[in-house]
């Protein structure tokens, strides 16, 4: 037989959990019982794939200490981890003792929560122990209560050792109506894989990093939307640009729908482009913006869409055929 403890407690000495652990798994190492036992504060960065130790054990004990409010941090995410990693088929096979000592009020309450959410899991819990002890020394010493942790202890594995049954409860046929976990339709196999990756911090801050960066490139798009696109077009006609001599000259389209004009500055070897406004244009321009993207695609001309009636301009005209010139949008 296999019995896994799972301490959550934070490991200090005087913990009467601790006392109370320990002679639970002295009385099941008597019995010829393989005790596996893992405080939870020393697998803090890798909780999520300590579901994957469930495989091994026959049942187990589920340790916790209440030092001000309920069942403490550790056991909370292990459970956790149980709902988004454990193999369900092999939960609802454990048997779960409950332990809770507390300093404060809450015992019983504590006690209560670890017994509900291995039922919600498909668990089986069984008799455990709760209690108040102000300090460990008071159970070190007090037979009796070493006496009645150690009966708790024998039925654990009476209990395990007869497969006891019990009546079906509210919790867990609830839980199959109303509720499924996330990863209902993973396979072991791959609930244990993507606990790993939940556990690998560096894993895990690269995803956050990548998902920022999504973030950051949507806002960006959102946010040239709302803008009309404006960047798309500057960006198109610099990349095309080849510059001839002789060909200078300013331009100013006027695109459908967009609110402000593109500007096109050409001075021998150098191009600028982008939007504003111009008090004396060498051309003006005005196009419907699907010509326009048809231009900057290479399916059309600025003389083309000018001649089939397409665009309307002002200027002279071979200013207009000199922009086509320096302006490959086929190769783009």
């Amino acid at each position: 037989m296999n019995i896994a403890i799972y301490y959550g407690g934070r490991g200090i000495i005087d913990d009467p959990t601790l006392t109370a652990v320990g002679k639970i798994q002295s009385v099941l190492e008597e019995l010829r019982v393989n005790v596996k036992r893992y405080n939870l504060y020393e697998y803090k960065n890798s909780i999520p794939t300590l579901p994957q130790t469930l495989g091994e054990a026959d049942g187990i004990v589920l340790a916790s200490t209440v030092e001000w409010y309920g069942i403490g941090g550790y056991m909370l995410q292990f459970l956790d981890a149980c709902w988004q990693f454990g193999d369900k088929k092999k939960i609802s096979e454990l048997y779960m003792m409950p332990v809770v000592m507390s300093r404060t009020y809450g015992e019983r309450e504590a006690k209560l929560d670890l017994d509900v959410a291995w039922e919600i899991l498909g668990g089986k819990p069984c008799s455990g122990i709760c209690g108040y002890i102000e300090n460990a020394v008071d159970l070190e010493l007090n037979a009796a209560y070493l006496e009645l942790i150690e009966k708790k202890a024998e039925n654990l594995y009476r209990t395990i050792n007869q497969k006891l049954i019990s009546l079906p409860a509210s919790n867990k046929i609830i839980k199959q109506k109303v509720t499924l976990p996330g990863t209902g339709n993973l396979s072991p196999e791959e609930s244990a894989q993507l606990s790993k990756y939940v556990s690998d911090d560096t894993y895990v801050q690269t995803q956050k990093q990548d998902i920022q960066e999504l973030a950051n490139i949507f806002r960006s798009q959102m946010a040239m939307g709302e803008k009309g696109d404006y960047d798309d077009y500057p960006d198109a006609v610099r990349r095309a640009f080849r510059p001839k001599a002789g060909i200078a000259g300013s331009y100013l389209i006027k695109v459908e729908g967009k609110k402000e004009s593109l500007v096109i500055k050409l001075t021998g070897a150098t191009l600028n482009c982008g939007y504003g406004s111009l008090e004396k244009p060498d051309m003006v321009m005005e196009i419907a913006k699907q010509v326009f993207e048809d231009i900057l695609a290479g399916r059309n001309s600025f003389q083309r869409a000018f001649m089939s009636d397409s665009m309307k301009m002002k200027g002279d005209f071979r200013l207009l055929r000199g922009l086509d010139e320096v302006l490959d949008f086929g190769t783009n």
